[in-house]
């Protein structure tokens, strides 16, 4: 298997944490994609992921599957034994509901905030930023608030259950850990009165597959 990606990024950052939950991280060849370089946007990767994002895992039979959600799925259910995403239809049903609130409550404001109200990653990606965006600073800031409000709804989740989805470290909790190291990117601070949530992030950073992720 093949990943595209950007080591240090916070969307390879989930797939990464994810291969070395599974313990697969021998079995994948990382390919850097240059993203300040918009890489990215060009035709040589857009033959593999027309939508320009990265990671992107590449079977050996060459079938590409992006988005961190669909790639966390088949890692984590390889070998039958998924450990990330759930083993009864509840918890199947809790961590989904939980990792769809993890990117739109958090990482996609953050990163909104971030391309769009800040330079981003630099000046080769303007061109490729939609025009209706530009001059819409406000509606990036505005987005900016909302990833502290879903930094206060987790924290509020996290006062009553360790983990993200309930009694046990998922896929859920991954992006939301990704969610806060991309905030941190964007210098979006986690409230101080979020002590739930900051206890839990110190936590999660203490498991070996954040401590090394693949």
């Amino acid at each position: 298997m093949k990943v595209f990606d950007i080591p240090g990024f916070p969307n390879p950052l989930r797939v990464r944490i994810v291969l070395a939950e599974k313990g697969l991280d021998s079995q994948v060849e990382f390919i850097k994609i240059d993203l300040p370089a918009a890489e990215h946007k060009q035709p040589a990767f857009l033959a593999i992921n027309p939508l320009g994002t990265v990671p992107v895992l590449q079977l050996d039979d060459g079938t590409n599957i992006s988005e961190c959600t669909a790639i966390t799925e088949y890692l984590d259910n390889l070998d039958g034994e998924p450990i990330l995403t759930g083993t009864t239809p509840k918890e199947k049903a809790i961590i989904h509901m939980m990792q769809k609130r993890a990117e739109s409550e958090l990482v996609d404001p953050v990163g909104i905030y971030f391309h769009h109200a800040t330079p981003g990653l630099g000046a080769a990606l303007q061109p490729y930023k939609s025009p209706e965006w530009e001059g819409r600073v406000d509606w990036g800031n505005r987005q900016r608030d909302r990833a502290v409000d879903g930094m206060k709804y987790f924290d509020y989740v996290l006062r009553n259950q360790p983990y993200i989805a309930g009694e046990q470290f998922s896929m859920a909790d991954i992006t939301v850990f990704a969610g806060l190291v991309f905030a941190g990117f964007a210098s979006i601070a986690i409230p101080e009165e979020c002590t739930a949530l900051l206890a839990w992030q110190i936590k999660v950073q203490q498991r070996p597959s954040v401590k090394n992720p693949a």
